[in-house]
């Protein structure tokens, strides 16, 4: 797979602004998990979720692949709901 396979066609600006960057965060690894989250989420997500995933992609690419991976730590702000439930998905989507 190499991008989105949802159509950006419905969304509103936010939704279709976060929906790019989710896929075009640098690393490969950063662009399969956020981006197939988004994918799969972000036609959903409440306005506060998406306050919430607009402030997790500006973690530094290292800190935040660390911490959906192999468990790392964030700073207390970025661990929300909606980032475990990104976790919770990586790894549903991976087992997949």
């Amino acid at each position: 797979m190499t991008g989105s396979t949802r159509s950006s066609d419905g969304l509103d600006d936010r939704r279709k602004r976060l929906l790019f960057r989710c896929w075009h965060r640098g690393t490969r690894e950063m662009d399969l998990i956020l981006g197939r989250f988004a994918d799969a989420a972000i036609a959903d997500l409440t306005d506060a979720e998406l306050t919430q995933l607009d402030h997790l992609i500006e973690v530094p690419e290292p800190d935040l692949y660390a911490a959906l991976s192999s468990g790392a730590v964030l700073a207390p702000e970025y661990r929300t709901a909606l980032f475990d439930r990104i976790k919770s998905f990586r790894v549903m989507d991976h087992d997949a």
